[in-house]
């Protein structure tokens, strides 16, 4: 039995909070003020070069399935396969028919990317890294969501409840005995000969 959908109201009051754009005047004029060696660079053009290299950063994540470290050594920024949330309601068509419905993923067998952004690592050992979190920007979920659909099994899986440093750990082993078996010298092993 399909429960009843309740569309939202589009005119109540909300609540939303007060964000800070970190691009903005401010920091173009402490940028030129650390390094004058650019004064002749104008806003437009510094937004434009941040706004390039940060598409390149999340580009290369969507490209890779080890994602990518994030430059002075921020953390690691990784996009992973999940299996869908029994409660992942598709609004749209809900909203159409009046009945709440689930999305189902066919193209991509059920499973969900999601973006994971992680600073555990030793060489990730910054003051307050505790606190960082990561918030994607509307491009980067929008690009993921269209890639995603031809490039699922591409990507790591990741089970419920599981730590995404564990995940790490793992591959740091994997790529340790990958390279202990190619610096190996196998030219004189003879898998017959016991002693």
């Amino acid at each position: 039995m399909l429960k009843d959908f309740k569309t939202p109201d589009l005119n109540a009051p909300r609540y939303r909070i007060r964000r800070v754009q970190p691009l903005n005047k401010e920091t173009y004029k402490d940028f030129i003020k650390k390094h004058p060696e650019y004064k002749d660079l104008t806003f437009e053009m510094y937004k434009a070069i941040v706004v390039n290299v940060n598409g390149r950063l999340w580009q290369t994540a969507i490209d890779y399935r080890d994602g990518i470290d994030l430059p002075q050594s921020l953390g690691t920024l990784f996009i992973a396969t999940c299996k869908r949330n029994k409660n992942n309601v598709d609004y749209k068509t809900s909203q159409l028919l009046g009945k709440k419905l689930r999305h189902r993923n066919f193209e991509s067998d059920n499973h969900l990317a999601k973006i994971f952004y992680t600073n555990f690592a030793n060489k990730y050992k910054f003051k307050n890294r505790e606190v960082w979190v990561f918030d994607s920007a509307r491009q980067f979920k929008r690009a993921v969501a269209a890639t995603y659909p031809e490039k699922w099994k591409q990507y790591v899986m990741v089970e419920p409840l599981t730590k995404v440093s564990e995940i790490f750990k793992g591959y740091a082993k994997r790529d340790w005995i990958y390279k202990q078996t190619a610096d190996a010298d196998l030219s004189n092993y003879n898998e017959f000969q016991i002693d």
